[in-house]
């Protein structure tokens, strides 16, 4: 009706005009008939390009082009009648600059009102609902950022109100997009966000380094403003799903290195139609194992864990997984050979990836006995099972606190690489071919893991506060879990056998840099919103984790990022009667006794923090 309306006045307007100057708009004597058709005609072209179907607060480009559409067909039937009636009745129905004229005021008309409508909308309606939300900024100009701003824009519920654009290459400061200011970056960011009263800023911008995205999340943290990145948008479909994407920046974003890229071609050949048993396949980094090698389409994978309840729930979610491979969830313990005998007869497995251990630093401390039976008696008892079931690869999960142990869980882990690197060197020194090649990932801490600092610091956050940091100069080395999972599956299809594989994790990450960049991005403010605490090193912690051992050295591989530990050996047949006395004496619960086995058969176990230093004097 509205359109209708514009119309009629646009007719009546246009023949005033001709009438003033003395001309006839209609030369027809049938007037209601012409009025008749092009009211009519009018209105099915409306109809034809849906004109009328847009919201008017919602219009765009694509609602002016219908418009044009429409006027531009209702013009040129005119013109053709017009033309036809001259040809055959020597005269014409209506003036052809009258019906230009008439065409263009329609067009305008019914174009303007609804950029009135719009603008109306957007400066009252739209203003009064925003007052809450997050003035923000986007960083970047380019295709990615207009996208982001535009999906954002109508997002349902609204959560930003974008002011402006950031531009780095400081070439746009006359312009505007979106109707908004390009922003030059002359000065730090966080500067040039107070200037426009924006709290948040959107790193859109796909071209900035991973050094550059930092200095920006640093800057913006310092001064307590709020970050949040959105990947590239070239394969996103719409504009919900394009706003879902806009995430508060964490802290695994901030991780200072490059994400290693590894050979999905040689992981394939090893896994596709295989037989794939996972150890401690509930847990944080085997269950990510477990979903990185279904990727593969291996024939069967077999879950064990003694966990019933995380077993449950990653059988759940594996269940909602659409793939061909056979899924077998086993309640079994590492310590009891002989369920796992049965396991490797009943399945006959291909690989094994044993990521099964204790690994918490001070419960290990109070409980050697436990540390020795899953640690050491658990890979010893999954090594030998390989070797008899002739399994094709063996890669055992280990950590970097089995370099130069202070510990007893790094010991633990330490003898359990020494036992399945001394099955490989026995093979060689016999020169025999064994079956089972074994094969070591050692990396430091992981993001988001069970039991790792990450995770509590997020509790302790959501609690109020404080923060607890055992020392303020301790450093760790971090990486993702997904990465953490590459790295195995890449280990056991490289390796040949024997090795003890490490990669370039990029700089350390002081603890209470951590903290306090956890805090920020939470939105509080370091010792002022939540506090931070220093409670003391914990029995057997170290300052700072080591990748290799003093007398170690490393061999590259094809990959820039992963090396080859090059350790030093020991004799099977004194290790393997070193390790049975380790568990007889373990089977005795005598902790002291216990861990001066251990130091014997490691003698860089030099224990920290911790009732067991006495047994290194």
């Amino acid at each position: 009706m509205l359109d209708v309306f514009v119309l009629v006045f646009a007719f009546i307007f246009t023949y005033l005009i001709f009438r003033g100057t003395g001309l006839e708009y209609i030369l027809t004597d049938h007037s209601v008939l012409f009025l008749c058709s092009f009211f009519g005609l009018n209105i099915f072209f409306f109809w034809l390009y849906s004109t009328y179907s847009g919201i008017v607060r919602h219009s765009s480009f694509v609602d002016a082009v219908k418009i044009l559409f429409s006027q531009s067909s209702v013009f040129l039937v005119f013109i053709f009648i017009n033309f036809l009636c001259v040809v055959l009745f020597d005269t014409k129905i209506v003036l052809n600059t009258g019906l230009f004229i008439n065409t263009v005021l329609s067009f305008c008309g019914l174009f303007l009102y609804r950029v009135i409508v719009k603008q109306s909308f957007d400066m009252y309606v739209a203003d009064n609902s925003s007052s809450n939300l997050i003035r923000t900024v986007i960083y970047g100009t380019d295709a990615n950022a207009i996208s982001v701003a535009n999906a954002l824009k109508f997002e349902t519920p609204s959560r930003f109100k974008i002011v402006g654009f950031v531009d780095k290459n400081n070439q746009n400061a006359s312009k505007r997009m979106l109707d908004l200011p390009i922003l030059i970056q002359k000065k730090k960011l966080p500067t040039l966000m107070r200037t426009v009263g924006a709290v948040a800023v959107i790193i859109a911008d796909k071209s900035l380094s991973k050094e550059e995205q930092l200095v920006i999340v640093d800057q913006c943290l310092e001064h307590n403003y709020k970050v949040y990145n959105v990947p590239v948008i070239s394969n996103w479909e719409n504009q919900k799903e394009i706003s879902q994407k806009v995430k508060k920046i964490e802290i695994e974003d901030l991780l200072d290195r490059k994400p290693i890229v590894l050979d999905n071609n040689s992981i394939s050949k090893q896994l596709k139609d295989k037989t794939i048993l996972i150890t401690g396949g509930a847990g944080s980094i085997g269950s990510e194992i477990v979903r990185q090698v279904l990727n593969f389409n291996p024939k069967s994978v077999i879950i064990l864990d003694q966990a019933e309840t995380p077993l449950h729930s990653l059988t759940l979610e594996i269940g909602n997984i659409k793939t061909k491979t056979n899924i077998y969830s086993v309640i079994a313990d590492v310590r009891n050979r002989e369920a796992l005998d049965e396991i490797f007869r009943k399945y006959q497995p291909h690989v094994v990836y044993h990521a099964a251990a204790y690994k918490h630093v001070p419960l290990m401390e109070d409980n050697p006995a436990q540390a020795i039976h899953t640690n050491v008696q658990g890979t010893k008892n999954l090594a030998d099972l390989a070797c008899l079931h002739h399994v094709k690869k063996f890669v055992m999960v280990s950590t970097d606190k089995a370099v130069n142990p202070s510990n007893v869980m790094g010991a633990s882990k330490r003898i359990a690489e020494k036992y399945v690197q001394s099955l490989q060197l026995r093979s060689r020194e016999q020169g025999l071919e064994l079956a089972t090649k074994f094969i070591t990932t050692r990396f430091g801490n992981v993001l988001g893991s069970n039991g790792s600092v990450v995770p509590l610091f997020t509790k302790q956050i959501a609690a109020g506060g404080p923060l607890t940091i055992t020392h303020p100069d301790i450093i760790r080395y971090f990486m993702t879990i997904p990465e953490a999972c590459q790295l195995v599956l890449e280990a056991g299809a490289m390796g040949n056998g024997g090795e003890i594989y490490i990669f370039d994790m990029g700089k350390p990450v002081k603890i209470i840099d951590l903290a306090k960049k956890m805090i920020k991005l939470a939105g509080f403010i370091p010792d002022k919103d939540i506090d931070i605490k220093i409670v003391g090193l914990r029995p057997g912690e170290k300052l700072y984790e080591e990748l290799l051992n003093d007398t170690s050295k490393t061999i590259p591989t094809h990959h820039s990022k992963i090396m080859i530990a090059e350790e030093l050996s020991s004799e099977f047949e004194m290790l393997h009667a070193e390790i049975n006395d380790l568990i007889a004496i373990a089977n005795r619960f005598d902790n002291s006794a216990i861990v001066f086995q251990m130091k014997k058969i490691v003698p860089e176990f030099k224990s920290m923090n911790s009732a067991f230093e006495t047994l290194d004097t």
